[in-house]
């Protein structure tokens, strides 16, 4: 087992920590190095439920590669674990900390370094807030796509490591298909550069690939190429109410079949709708079983939203509402983005699953997801990026009560176990970390994780990036 070979020397842990602090600030600034109990214990963990976090002996937020390669090297040769972060706005438990591991804090390599409108690239550090890579890239008529939730706070580095999606994906894709070339710090300090700033190319195997989603178990991104698409137009949106969840998929269903392409496809169920207007008094209607939102930013939305509005009332849409400007649009689309926050609101704790099956099964999912919360007498809010069959069941539930945490996670284990059922997989963006591991291993097989393993022991054969997650 990996874990097995991190083991520190047998020093006493006062000696060996003070080792550690001496080494790390070696080279590094003073500020750039936390000790404080209190201080580090607020950098223990994401935001899983259900994921155990370690103390960490200290974290360190470097500010320039190299502070990076002294940080991989002091841990190399004390064979200390290092947990590398983002804004920790992940909900798979892949940036926990574990006991006596540095916990290295990319938010300050936070430098937009290049954008280019011609080759339609960006070239960024890994502390990138998402939301501003996307509006400073606008400022030149140009458009990065992924969107995650919490596009707002999450960073780039931590967008790369779980390869995460977004509203947008049913159009454009999700995050690895965006990152062209990376810089790399290895376990040893060893800077890597993979990937390629050109169009195309097939140089070698995919390494870049490999990095994105590894969740910081292979290396730490100090530097990444990121591709850039044109600024559409403004997108105009549509919302269609059904009397199910299984209409409202049969909408999707026939929407992509009839080679539409809208840059938004959105689900959100009744108990999702119903939290998101107690939390926002948004007016959304109470009476449906299923929202529906698709929106398009071609050069004429309208066109394409009529097009799709005929398509859900074939389907069974009770009432079919296009918005009649961009305003009306956003107003719809923070509806959705509210989704999990209003759901968190429901009974002070949640978990969010993310199980994606194909979309010709997705009726099939939300009526095996409405089983589940009958069984274990739950409440089960279901948003959905629908356009690709990526589903994010979300377990309300209260923290303090044992039966109902317990009745909690049987109830999302089911839910994956029914994902796969349906020929799906246990993640579509969020991420394996420590929630998942158990489930990846199911997923993808004995030989596959023997595969996965022999990749890790190649990149880190002493086993100290992240440890423990995965796999």
């Amino acid at each position: 087992m990996i874990m097995s070979r991190i083991e520190a020397p047998r020093d006493e842990d006062t000696e060996a920590t003070g080792n550690l602090l001496d080494r790390l600030r070696s080279g590094l600034p003073a500020e750039a190095v936390l000790t404080d109990p209190d201080i580090t214990a607020s950098y223990a963990n994401d935001m899983a439920s259900f994921c155990e976090a370690g103390t960490p002996s200290a974290v360190v937020l470097p500010r320039t590669v190299e502070q990076v390669q002294h940080i991989m090297r002091v841990a190399t040769e004390l064979r200390v674990p290092v947990v590398p972060q983002g804004a920790r706005t992940g909900l798979s438990g892949a940036a926990n900390a574990s006991d006596g591991c540095v916990v290295l804090s990319l938010v300050r390599m936070d430098r937009i370094l290049e954008i280019n409108p011609v080759d339609r690239i960006a070239v960024v550090e890994p502390g990138v807030i998402n939301a501003a890579l996307s509006r400073a890239v606008n400022e030149h008529g140009l458009y990065y796509p992924p969107d995650p939730s919490s596009w707002e706070t999450c960073t780039i580095g931590g967008n790369i490591g779980t390869a995460s999606g977004g509203l947008c994906c049913v159009k454009y894709g999700v995050t690895a298909e965006y990152v062209l070339g990376l810089d790399v710090v290895l376990a040893d300090g060893r800077l890597m550069s993979t990937g390629r700033r050109t169009a195309k190319g097939v140089a070698g195997y995919d390494l870049t690939r490999l990095f994105v989603g590894s969740e910081g178990s292979l290396g730490i991104v100090v530097r990444a190429i990121l591709a850039l698409k044109p600024q559409p137009s403004q997108q105009l949106v549509l919302a269609a109410e059904f009397g199910s969840s299984r209409a409202a998929c049969d909408a999707v269903c026939r929407i992509m079949e009839g080679g539409h392409v809208p840059s938004l496809l959105e689900l959100m169920d009744r108990t999702t709708v119903k939290a998101v207007n107690d939390l926002a008094h948004m007016g959304l209607p109470e009476t449906t079983e299923a929202l529906l939102l698709a929106a398009f930013d071609t050069h004429d939305p309208a066109a394409d939203l009529a097009a799709v509005g005929a398509l859900c009332e074939a389907a069974g849409a009770t009432q079919v509402v296009p918005a009649e400007d961009v305003a009306e649009s956003e107003l719809l689309l923070q509806a959705r983005r509210l989704a999990l926050t209003a759901l968190e609101a429901v009974k002070g704790t949640t978990m969010i699953d993310d199980v994606c099956v194909p979309r010709s099964r997705l009726g099939d999912m939300l009526d095996g997801i409405e089983r589940v919360a009958e069984k274990y007498a739950l409440t089960i809010g279901v948003c959905a990026h629908a356009g690709d069959g990526n589903t994010h069941p979300t377990v309300c539930f209260d923290a303090a009560d044992p039966d109902e945490s317990r009745r909690a996670r049987e109830s999302f284990d089911e839910i994956m176990a029914l994902g796969l059922e349906l020929g799906g997989t246990i993640t579509g963006e969020h991420g394996v970390g420590v929630l998942k591991k158990e489930w990846l291993a199911r997923e993808i097989g004995p030989v596959g994780v023997e595969m996965q393993r022999a990749i890790k022991t190649a990149f880190d054969p002493l086993g100290i990036l992240n440890p423990g997650k995965l796999f």
